[in-house]
This record gives structure tokens, sequence and C-alpha cells, in this order.
């Protein structure tokens, strides 16, 4: 008998409904929230009002282009966090209601857990190569930074993470003092292209173990930037190609770095990157060539699934449904969740 998932994503900005059947994508809706560009970055009480006329119309749309009538739907995934706490309120809240409704299992999904097994979603048509257990995961987003050692789709483990602030979070922050538009870091990526990434030194804080940190870094970005503009007020201006291929640059050679490292003390050479920042141009191509380098075999997630989407809540929700693991309808969503 066929699983199939609906998949309900509301941690952050972005309200996703997918629908998956036995492990293949069917369908998978986002809508994004453009009213935080004014502000520079997430409103919380923003996203959350704008999850909430977003959610019915989303899943309806998700399942029309699925093909599927909610009596067909085997189970209902959704996000418990971590994330913005009034954002995943309405996915939970919607996600109950729909399973209770259709008498059919809840089951909660961890987001960054799910940036993983994003590397497990079939599409019809489309070939692709899958990780190989175990293997290592590189993730990074705008709130975390991680290593983890994945030995199953449900048995992962850390081993190194941001002590402060996350690599996504840094590209954010020094693009809003350079002036550019939210989100930052796809804007970084772009001028980088034309910059020189060797213009500026930029601190890379020595952190023992496969931790990272990232504050330094900004603090340092934030210095350089003040110093030259007290005697150049044109500098940024200038030299913006090259302050956004310096950043981009330095931040990349800290998480490549740190993989390394955790490749070595691990003995693994399956590797793979998720979330926000595996989009980032100059990381899959700095990530490909140390591949190369070091017989490594490379896992790229495609460029779709690497932001926050549905699609990768329904393909952890479909794993954890075959273990018989499901959520009762007491559960509550949570910003912070152990990993």
């Amino acid at each position: 008998m066929s699983i199939t998932l609906l998949g309900i994503e509301s941690s952050c900005d972005d309200t996703s409904a997918a629908i998956i059947r036995d492990g293949v994508l069917l369908s998978t809706v986002i809508a994004g929230q453009d009213v935080h560009r004014q502000y520079g970055g997430v409103v919380p009480e923003l996203a959350s009002r704008a999850h909430q006329q977003n959610i019915v119309p989303v899943v309806k749309v998700a399942m029309d282009q699925a093909g599927v009538k909610s009596a067909e739907i085997s189970a209902v995934a959704f996000t418990r966090g971590p994330g913005l706490l009034g954002s995943l309120l309405v996915g939970t809240s919607f996600a109950k209601g729909f399973a209770l409704a259709t008498s059919i299992p809840l089951v909660e999904v961890h987001h960054l857990k799910a940036h993983i097994l994003a590397h497990f979603i079939r599409q019809e048509g489309v070939e692709m190569t899958y990780p190989q257990f175990p293997f290592l995961c590189l993730v990074v987003s705008g709130g975390h930074t991680q290593l983890v050692v994945v030995r199953d789709y449900l048995d992962m483990q850390i081993i190194g993470q941001t002590i402060d602030d996350a690599a996504g979070e840094a590209f954010d922050k020094c693009a809003k003092v350079l002036g550019l538009p939210y989100p930052g870091g796809p804007v970084i990526d772009k001028l980088a292209k034309t910059g020189d990434a060797h213009a500026f030194s930029f601190s890379k804080p020595q952190i023992p173990g496969l931790d990272f940190s990232f504050s330094g870094l900004k603090t340092s970005f934030l210095y350089l930037l003040r110093d030259r503009m007290a005697v150049d007020n044109r500098f940024k201006e200038e030299r913006l190609a090259d302050l956004a291929a310096s950043l981009q640059n330095t931040i990349i050679e800290i998480l490549i770095e740190k993989t390394v490292n955790a490749a070595k003390q691990t003995g693994i050479s399956q590797i793979a990157i998720a979330g926000g920042v595996a989009a980032n141009s100059g990381l899959r191509e700095a990530l490909t060539a140390e591949a190369r380098q070091r017989n490594w075999t490379l896992h790229l997630p495609q460029i779709r699934f690497t932001t926050d989407n549905a699609a990768m809540i329904a393909i952890a929700g479909y794993y954890l449904f075959q273990a018989g693991i499901f959520s009762s309808h007491d559960i509550e969503p949570m910003a912070r969740m152990e990993f």
C-alpha cells in the first residue's frame, strides 16, 4: 500500500506544502514573504501573520498539483522546530487540525534533520545519486552551522557546530552593513563573481576542534569598513565587489577547513552539504575542487531544496512514518530544539 505524506514547513518566513508518495515528490509549493525586505530581516510577528494567510491556499495548491485528495493522505508531517515560535505555531496548528479532520497520524520533524534528508528526495524522470551511509554533512544556514555524521535516515550526530553566529548570519549582517538588500547572502554571492577574493583579509577565529565561530569575522569586516570609509567615503561603493568576494572567500575557507578536518577524523569520504547557504556558488565550487583533490564523493543538493521547503519535511516524515514514529496531538512547537 502506498504511503502518501503531506509536508508542512513554516519555521521562518516561507510557507510551504509538499506531497510525497513512497519517497517520490509529487508537488511542492512555497509562498514567500517580501514584506521583510523593507526591514532588512525577518520580523517574527509579520511572518506569523503571513503564514496564517498563506497556509490554506498553499496546501490546496500542493494537493491540486499532485492530484491527491485528503482521503489519500497517509499522514501529515510538520516542522516542530527549531525556528520562529509564532511561525511554527501556525504550521503545527494546521497540521494538527488536518490530522484530526482526516483521522491520520501526525509526524513531527526536526527542521535541520530535514535539510539533510532533502538529499533523498526522489523525482520522476530525474536521475540522482544519493549519499551512502555513513556520510558527513555540512549544514549551513542563516541560523545554524553544523557538521553532522549521518549513519542512517534517523541516526545523526553533531560533531561540530558554531559557538556563536552562523555562516548565513555573517553573510546577511555584513551585507546589511554594505547597504545591500535582504536576504544578503545571494547578493554577496552574485557580487563576488566579479570581485577579487584576496583583496582584503578578515579575521578567522581559531576555534579548537570542529566547532565554528563567525562573530569575530563580522567584527573584523565592520572595523575594516569603518576605517577605510573614514579615509575615503566612496570606498564601499568603489570596492563593493572586492569586499563581497573577500568576505565570501573567508567564510568558505573556514567551512572547508573544518570539513576537511572532520573528514580526516571520521575517515568518511562521502561528503554532503545542506541548508540555505548550500546554494552559494562559491561554496559549491570550492567543495567540488576539494572533493576532486581528496577523492571525496560529494553530494550537492538541488538549489530548490537548499532553502526552507516542505519537500524536505515530507521526506523526513516518510522515513519516520516507516519507522512508526508518530506524535501526539498535545505536542507543542519549539523555537529551540535538541538535535
